[in-house]
């Protein structure tokens, strides 16, 4: 502990509050919060610490703090410090997938589809069911509604009555003469299955299996038939003893060798309908990182009105920041399914924890490995780029980012560049000028390394702009041997050659990054080049202007899907005779391909 870490820690107030830890370089590496600012700071440098907690302590040579009004409100600074900063020993607080809910929709007019929120809220005045781990499960229920109901299932509002309304599955919206009564009756039935009532949607598969077999449709019943049988087995895994139909989760946890295994599981409508799995590696406080997890988690998802945890998370404080019911239960069947929480998370630790830190500890080794071999003394992010292109068409280049060993997806940029010419040195002049000018003007902190896809001709092109920037980043490249193998990696400093052993970490580590941003650039030259093929094609087509290719690119993406679309979902966009012209130039232009094939 320094001298000025002891005089500040004099002037800590006993108020509650988040606290920052800072570096050297007055990085934040931890944010916390407290009840007592004084106490809590003050037993990271008086009292003894051991592990990922003493490295830390190794690293801070300041800290800073921020009063709050409550516990509460600490809580809520903390966590925004940490989602701005992504202090290295906190857990990252960052979006995860989303999962998939069936959503009603009710005005103007009825539809079912599924759905997916980053941040539920409950004031708008969708239905939303869920949420459905089992996306599949999602979709095909979905379908089945569709299937079994006359929904409105057409994008739009077409001038007449589609396919759909002449088979019966819609009451042709469109016509705005809707039977109101039948309406009703349908929304009451669809409602009451997705709250839980099961028998409405098999009585109806039944009735529509009859109707099949009775009119000989034997192919129609058998897949009706399939349907239910699917129902009843994903109804049957799903009971739960419990008979009050509260929407709850239940969370469990299990802690061993500085990870937590986290499970949640989701009880809607006295039904498990699935459940969520992650594991979390403790940095400082495993149940203070576990209120965090909980916090970010209910921040993407819907909050149920139940939450059945164990007595260690901060009950009341999570109740106060999300708006549900926190509780503990002692005995009976809530206290089962918290144990089978519990059960699952260890079971998951158990299997995913000897991957996942092997993982870990070849990433970070790896990077260890590079820096000593660069004799650098920090080495923590890592700017990768790659250059792609075709003919001289549709030049790109992409840029992918490596943080303490491990990808940063977040960070990676991908740029369209206006060399039009196959020319890598003026290729790569231009991106690492457009890349470190923006780092420049917005103050952004510069990557420890740079790593070109190239030999010397990269290194200078890379180096040469630093230069005119007045930036200095260590430089390297990857040189391939005369098989396209990377073999040697070339010091843009004083251009040594390493060479590199195939069997090394730091081989393995530079061909996983080399991997990733080569990935990365080619998806986005398949990207321009097939944008630019729909684009080319559709400027043939008379009465498809700017808006409407923009639309049809947006829709459908690519050739293959416009023909294959449907005249009158096209017609949503087009006209109907342009799109008939447009269907029929595909389908000649296919038949030439496929005549030129035949005759080689």
């Amino acid at each position: 502990m320094n001298d000025k870490i002891k005089e500040k820690l004099k002037l800590v107030p006993h108020l509650p509050g988040s606290y920052q830890m800072r570096d050297k370089n007055n990085i934040i590496i931890y944010v916390g919060k407290a009840k007592d600012l004084f106490k809590r700071v003050g037993s990271y440098f008086k009292g003894t610490v051991t592990g990922k907690t003493l490295k830390m302590v190794s690293e801070v040579e300041d800290f800073t703090y921020i009063v709050t009004g409550s516990e509460t409100e600490a809580f809520i600074t903390e966590i925004n410090l940490i989602k701005e900063y992504n202090p290295k020993y906190n857990i990252l607080l960052k979006d995860d997938k989303s999962y998939p809910y069936i959503e009603y929709i009710s005005k103007p007019y009825p539809k079912v589809k599924v759905s997916r929120y980053l941040n539920i809220k409950r004031k708008d005045k969708k239905l939303i069911f869920g949420p459905y781990p089992n996306a599949y499960a999602a979709r095909r229920i979905v379908k089945l509604i569709n299937r079994l109901y006359p929904l409105k299932k057409c994008e739009g509002m077409p001038k007449d009555v589609c396919l759909y309304y002449h088979i019966g599955e819609c009451l042709g919206y469109c016509t705005k003469n809707i039977d109101e009564e039948k309406l009703k009756a349908m929304e009451a039935e669809i409602l009451s299955f997705l709250r839980g009532n099961d028998k409405i949607l098999k009585d109806k598969i039944l009735e529509k299996i009859n109707i099949y077999a009775e009119t000989l449709n034997y192919e129609m019943a058998k897949e009706l038939t399939d349907e239910l049988n699917y129902i009843n087995i994903i109804l049957a895994k799903q009971k739960v003893e419990l008979h009050d139909f509260v929407n709850r989760d239940i969370i469990g946890y299990f802690i061993d060798k500085g990870h937590v295994g986290i499970n949640i599981l989701f009880i809607r409508n006295n039904k498990l309908i699935g459940s969520h799995n992650d594991i979390i590696t403790i940095k400082i406080d495993p149940i203070d990182e576990l209120n965090y997890y909980i916090m970010n988690f209910y921040l993407r998802h819907e909050v149920p009105k139940e939450i059945l945890v164990s007595n260690e998370i901060n009950k009341d404080l999570l109740s106060e920041l999300i708006n549900a019911n926190f509780i503990t239960p002692e005995k009976g069947t809530k206290k089962k399914l918290l144990d089978m929480s519990y059960t699952n998370a260890k079971i998951y630790l158990d299997n995913e924890i000897k991957t996942k830190i092997r993982e870990e500890e070849r990433s970070e080794g790896a990077n260890e490995e590079l820096r000593h071999l660069l004799n650098m003394d920090n080495l923590k992010r890592i700017d990768i780029f790659d250059n792609s292109n075709l003919f001289g068409s549709f030049s790109v280049s992409g840029m992918v980012v490596f943080i303490d060993g491990k990808p940063a997806k977040n960070e990676y940029r991908k740029y369209k560049v206006s060399v039009d010419k196959n020319d890598d040195y003026n290729t790569m002049k231009e991106v690492i000028y457009r890349r470190y000018y923006r780092m420049l003007l917005e103050h952004q902190t510069p990557p420890d390394l740079i790593i070109v896809d190239g030999g010397v001709n990269q290194i200078n092109a890379c180096l040469d702009t630093l230069n005119s920037l007045n930036v200095y980043i260590k430089v390297i490249g990857l040189k391939k041997n005369d098989k396209h193998r990377t073999s040697e990696m070339i010091d843009g400093d004083n251009y040594t050659i390493i060479p590199l052993d195939k069997d090394s970490n730091v081989f393995h580590y530079l061909t996983r990054m080399q991997d990733e941003v080569h990935r990365f650039t080619i998806n986005y030259h398949k990207t321009l080049r097939s944008k630019g093929s729909i684009s080319s094609i559709l400027d043939t087509i008379e009465g498809i202007g700017s808006v409407r290719k923009k639309e049809l690119i947006k829709k459908y993406g690519n050739l293959t899907n416009i023909k294959n679309a449907p005249l009158e979902e096209l017609s949503e966009i087009i006209p109907l005779n342009v799109a008939k012209e447009l269907k029929e130039y595909l389908k000649a232009r296919d038949d030439d391909k496929n005549n030129q094939k035949e005759e080689k």
